[in-house]
């Protein structure tokens, strides 16, 4: 062997081992944020503030913010809904700012700390003041919302288009293995609250503040191992030019109209799996009448079983590959919803087999929908379009929790907004079966995998 081919392969073993080093850091905001998603949105600040939002209700049930007659009982679906809208205004520019900068880590630190700051505070939601707890749930979404746009623009640079399945994967199950963790921790507490003179209140409070100190803590990891990207000069970073990027931005996507039709697609199905995520432990306490202890255990085995099944789904898809392995799970949640809607209420049994459905198939869903993505992406474009896909993953889904939330205002019954979400399945599948994958990765510039 030549010294030249010698000096290669070291560089390209030094090359190697700095992106693994990269990967296991951008695991770890997966695994620093994802505690949010599940101990705050999934199971504590739903159910919590409802209460809140009742304490304040008139004889009626209903709260009058900006004079505006609301039921109790809507005001988180609402809250999730104009936190979406807000992360929608804010994720376009994030994207684009970090595209021409190639600074993403300041902006992922910005919005990340954001929405540990608002989670941790919390604390002091308590007595009626549903209003402070909807403003600091909308900013701590919208602040995940436009953190996640920058650190899934990271996946093209940090892995090869071989390894972006596995890796998109594995920072699932990091984020799913995180949640699980602290979901025991809080079980503990929330179970034991008499025992350390606590109140069931003071309880859920500090489980809800403890989620944004973790999210904090957590988040200096991915900040230390990720590196920024030179970019070529490209204009100033003005307000204006990122507006104008961002145009530029969309009238570029019409280039790649494949690329828009997955987009679609996930935008339609993954507002199901958003709004399925934030309103079970509503549906779970309001209308099955299910104890919080027990909303804990379900979240806390969705936890354990979405490790699995997200590992478990990125094997099937490098058999059948991600489309089809992702059309075979919008029909299993398809399953899941009719399930729900005849589940018997005061019976825990049959909302941990429901529990149970929903963790084999949501890691996988989500990852595989993200490493799909990738892969549609043209380079040099990651965070721009990045963005639109978290506009997709959570930035467009307010439809879901706007949906549900009319249609308990309308009706009082929550069995009757669960089923209403049927159809984002059942439409996201048919547009997603009409997707050509393979056709779409070589319109944007990139190398088609074996399989996909």
């Amino acid at each position: 062997m030549s010294d030249a081919d010698t000096t290669g392969r070291a560089a390209g073993e030094a090359g190697a081992a700095d992106r693994r080093r990269e990967q296991r850091g951008w695991y770890f905001y997966d695994f620093a944020c994802s505690v949010y998603s599940t101990s705050v949105l999934t199971v504590f600040v739903g159910p919590y503030l409802t209460s809140v939002a009742k304490a304040a209700a008139d004889a009626e049930g209903f709260v009058h913010p900006l004079g505006v007659p609301v039921r109790a009982g809507s005001v988180f679906a609402y809250a999730v809904s104009a936190s979406v809208v807000l992360a929608v205004l804010v994720m376009p520019l994030a994207g684009a700012a970090a595209d021409r900068t190639g600074r993403k880590k300041p902006l992922l630190a910005l919005s990340a700390y954001l929405g540990a700051a608002a989670t941790a505070g919390m604390f002091f939601l308590d007595g009626e003041r549903y209003l402070l707890g909807a403003f600091l749930l909308i900013v701590a979404n919208a602040s995940l919302a436009v953190s996640m746009v920058l650190y899934n623009a990271y996946l093209p640079q940090i892995a090869a288009p071989e390894e972006r399945d596995a890796v998109s994967s594995r920072g699932w199950a990091f984020g799913y293995t995180s949640g699980a963790l602290v979901l025991v921790l809080d079980l503990a507490l929330y179970t034991n609250h008499a025992s350390f003179g606590l109140s069931e209140a003071d309880a859920v409070r500090i489980c809800l503040a403890s989620a944004g100190l973790w999210w904090g803590a957590f988040t200096l990891v991915p900040l230390r191992r990720l590196r920024d990207r030179r970019v070529a000069p490209g204009g100033e970073g003005t307000v204006g030019s990122g507006w104008r990027q961002l145009l530029a931005t969309l009238r570029d996507m019409r280039r790649h109209p494949l690329t828009l039709s997955f987009l679609l697609a996930y935008l339609v199905y993954n507002d199901g799996v958003q709004t399925v995520i934030s309103q079970a432990s509503i549906y779970g306490s309001e209308e099955l009448g299910l104890e919080q202890t027990t909303l804990i255990t379900a979240v806390l085995l969705v936890q354990v079983l979405a490790v699995a099944g997200a590992l478990g789904m990125g094997r099937l898809a490098r058999t059948y590959g991600a489309k089809r392995t992702i059309l075979a799970s919008l029909a299993v949640w398809t399953l899941i919803l009719a399930a729900g809607y005849f589940l018997p209420a005061g019976a825990p049994v049959w909302f941990y087999a429901l529990a149970a459905a929903i963790g084999l198939v949501l890691g996988g869903s989500q990852a595989l929908s993200r490493s799909l993505f990738s892969h549609l992406v043209p380079q040099g474009k990651e965070a721009e379009y990045f963005s639109a896909y978290e506009m997709s993953d959570r930035g467009l889904s307010w439809l879901g929790p706007l949906v549900f939330g009319l249609a308990y205002q309308l009706t009082g019954s929550y069995r009757d907004a669960i089923i209403s979400l049927v159809v984002f399945f059942a439409l996201g599948f048919v547009l997603l079966a009409r997707v050509p994958v393979r056709r779409a990765v070589a319109a944007a510039g990139n190398p088609v995998p074996d399989r996909i």
